[in-house]
């Protein structure tokens, strides 16, 4: 999932990295310094929402948005309440993308 993600949004904007390990993203986010974060909220180590209370604490400027495979609406609002951005099911792509791009604006 994370190479074709990495794939189809490299089209539409620069992937400056794709973290497989939820123990990675703090730390390649920190060296890489990128506008917006895509995270899968179930990663390997760390969870995603997890990761995505971290970055949003240490790198405040940072947007997140939280990608899952369930539309439960509790996970969802865990994912706002840990700080995300937005909330997108994998199976949305070009929502994703478009999320991607008015998140991206509106942070320049």
């Amino acid at each position: 999932m994370q190479k074709a993600l990495g794939r189809a949004l490299s089209l539409e904007c620069d992937v400056v990295g794709v973290i497989a390990d939820g123990g990675e993203v703090a730390d390649a986010a920190a060296r890489l310094q990128p506008v917006l974060i895509v995270l899968d909220l179930n990663l390997p180590t760390i969870s995603g929402l997890d990761v995505c209370r971290q970055v949003t604490l240490d790198m405040p400027g940072v947007k997140v948005i939280v990608i899952s495979a369930t539309s439960d609406e509790a996970i969802r609002d865990d994912a706002m309440a840990a700080g995300a951005s937005g909330f997108f099911l994998k199976a949305a792509a070009s929502d994703l993308i478009e999320a991607i791009k008015r998140i991206w604006t509106e942070s320049k």
